[in-house]
């Protein structure tokens, strides 16, 4: 370890990092990846995977062991207004090959997409952090840090910074700065026994926030919701009290999930930044998944977005030589494909936080199946990356 030089170094095992270790290994490249966590573990997500992530696990080679786990089926995703008024997208307008999306939960996707890394060829660490050595203004090296003995340095031609929304290796690159104080907090957990319509992922809009449920492998359903950080701090930050109070106002919301019973830990995350970041920050480091850019949870984008990200990255870094080759040809690529999910989704994030425009569009889009399917595909990447 202390004297092998890798072409790319990846610190972050998400689906970002992950796909990317694979894509890489795949095509030859020496590649380390690194993972502060122990492997399987919770992660906050929606744990919604759309259907055009169907196409990576293809090109990825993990669709049959997904598969094993037997997933759930998602054929439609329903956004219910305060009062509990349903809009129906279905999951084949999400994509041109008219596939249904799935319910999985990250411990299991972040875990064989880990484990199918190894397989491929990349040296994986886990339980390990790696900390950028920054040499003239920017990272050149990766210093490894675990339980098991002294700092290790490793070198490699390009870095990936897959460590999300912290951006760890541009840790001393960026001035710190001053904190941002967060205005919404997200929450998930397991349940049980929610009565949510087989093949629906429902998401509901309430005064405070919004947040949505799935059902995932093991007759497992995920909660997922985010509320106003001054809202958690009213209710003494207790996540059922958060739950029964601010989520159940809205009334789908209320029947489908009065009778859920918690199986799993709770996990919380303030949410101090959204939007479109810079895939390239620095010479010798990409930016992919949520390092890169951060997108609404609302839009159930996140895992497609790290995967796709990811695919670009690694294409730009094998179909070209030298850093400002791959740099350009990577921006030009995820702004091509990426940006103007981003942009939708940022409109989609406006509606969500304020009650009586949700409220209207559902109405508005309830009425018109061509508009709701536009709306749909515009959130998307189509086969072409547009």
């Amino acid at each position: 370890m202390e004297t092998k030089v890798y072409d790319v170094a990846i610190v972050g095992a998400g689906p970002a990092g992950s796909s990317a270790a694979i894509r890489l290994a795949n095509a030859g490249r020496s590649v380390l990846l690194v993972e502060q966590k122990k492997f399987p573990r919770e992660k906050l997500c929606g744990e919604f995977v759309s259907p055009e992530c169907l196409e990576h696990f293809r090109e990825l080679g993990v669709s049959s062991k997904i598969g094993q786990v037997d997933p759930s089926i998602v054929t439609e995703t329903v956004f219910y207004s305060r009062g509990g008024r349903p809009l129906h997208i279905n999951a084949e307008w999400l994509t041109a090959s008219h596939g249904n999306a799935i319910g999985l939960s990250r411990s299991c996707l972040d875990q064989l997409l880990l484990e199918q890394a190894r397989e491929s060829g990349a040296d994986v660490f886990e339980e390990t952090t790696g900390l950028p050595v920054v040499i003239g203004g920017r990272p050149q090296h990766i210093k490894l840090r675990n339980l098991e003995g002294p700092d290790r340095t490793v070198e490699a031609g390009i870095l990936i910074d897959a460590t999300g929304r912290n951006r760890g290796l541009m840790r001393g690159v960026e001035p710190a700065g001053k904190p941002r104080r967060a205005e919404y907090v997200a929450f998930k957990v397991h349940v049980r026994n929610a009565e949510i319509d087989k093949g629906a992922c429902e998401l509901y809009s309430y005064p405070d926030g919004y947040g949505g449920c799935c059902e995932i492998e093991n007759n497992l359903y995920n909660l997922c919701f985010i509320v106003r950080a001054a809202q958690v701090k009213k209710l003494g930050n207790d996540h059922e009290r958060i739950w029964r109070e601010a989520v159940l106002k809205n009334a789908r919301a209320m029947e489908a999930l009065e009778s859920a019973a918690v199986a799993g830990e709770w996990l919380a995350v303030p949410i101090t930044k959204l939007g479109v970041g810079e895939p390239a920050p620095t010479k010798g480091l990409l930016s992919v998944g949520d390092a890169a850019s951060f997108i609404d949870p609302f839009t159930g984008s996140g895992i497609a977005l790290a995967l796709e990200s990811s695919r670009c990255a690694a294409n730009a870094i094998v179909e070209n030589k030298g850093f400002e080759e791959i740099a350009f040809a990577y921006r030009q690529k995820y702004e091509a494909t990426l940006k103007r999910r981003m942009r939708f989704a940022s409109y989609v994030r406006v509606a969500g936080r304020v009650g009586w425009l949700a409220d209207g569009l559902i109405w508005l889009l309830g009425r018109n199946e061509s508009l709701r399917k536009f709306a749909a595909q515009r959130s998307r990447v189509n086969d072409a990356g547009e």
